[in-house]
């Protein structure tokens, strides 16, 4: 069994069956799919968000491996993007608690405590009204160049997300919106149980990647001039150097982007101009 608590939950779970006390705890439960639980709860007076996993079977470890993916089976992908991120500098969780307990891959217990962050809206949320109500210009361009920027330390250093879909970046507000300048947007990588980390990023991951956040953002009122301005800054490159470069790998994303659009749009998620159903 491997745990790590910080200080504070040391303390309080001093002597007792963490994986126990875990189960136990009163909350509210914000998702419970897949043997993963997520609840918000309160301890010694602090708010965290509590991720159980309890083991997801081999019926569906064998659903993931026959369609080429990697099945997630407990909390330690996320641990340890957070981790990471952390040290790469991008805002992220704080995680204070990480347990894992059984070495069968089907029933392996494990769990994240974060705690919460507070005063923050999902860029979603904070962009769905650019489409009527132009935002300024220098603010909207500074938040499209963070993304890009993180996105791009992100994939230099060999993670990707898998679900990057600007809902899991999230905007700090805490003084307001008003407040928000160019010069102090921070932006929160949430949402990472599914991230990979290697060496490399393998090319499938990174069109996987940036057609998420692309098809994340079509009902947002951007602009082709926006969506380059993404790329210069991801790749730091001109651009009359960059697109004819990599233009069969813009095709890619597009289409990956596309076959995003309609699957959502098929289940009536969006509307045709993609913004929310």
């Amino acid at each position: 069994m491997k745990l790590i608590l910080n200080d504070k939950l040391k303390h309080l779970w001093a002597d007792k069956d963490v994986f126990a006390e875990l189960q136990r705890l009163p909350g509210r439960v914000v998702r419970d799919k897949e043997g993963r639980q997520t609840m918000r709860v309160e301890l010694a007076g602090d708010v965290y968000y509590r991720k159980l996993h309890t083991g997801v079977g081999w019926l569906e470890i064998i659903k993931n491996l026959l369609q080429g993916r990697l099945p997630v089976v407990g909390a330690a992908n996320e641990w340890l993007a957070i981790r990471r991120l952390h040290e790469l500098g991008v805002s992220t969780l704080n995680a204070v608690g990480y347990g894992c307990r059984g070495g069968n891959p089907a029933t392996q217990q494990s769990f994240l405590i974060t705690e919460e962050l507070t005063g923050t809206v999902s860029l979603a949320q904070y962009a769905q009204v650019w489409g009527e109500s132009r935002p300024p210009f220098a603010l909207k361009k500074a938040l499209i160049e963070k993304v890009a920027e993180i996105t791009r330390i992100m994939h230099t250093d060999g993670i990707n997300h898998r679900d990057l879909y600007i809902c899991h970046f999230l905007l700090d507000i805490s003084q307001g919106d008003t407040s928000l300048r160019p010069e102090n947007i921070r932006l929160f990588l949430v949402d990472l149980h599914r991230a990979q980390m290697r060496s490399r990023v393998p090319r499938r991951w990174l069109i996987k990647d940036l057609a998420s956040i692309h098809f994340s953002s079509l009902g947002i009122g951007l602009t082709s001039r926006d969506y380059l301005r993404f790329l210069r800054v991801y790749y730091r490159q001109p651009l009359r150097q960059l697109l004819p470069e990599r233009e069969c790998f813009f095709k890619r994303i597009a289409r990956r982007s596309r076959r995003l659009y309609l699957r959502d749009l098929r289940k009536g998620y969006i509307r045709e101009d993609g913004r929310p159903a």
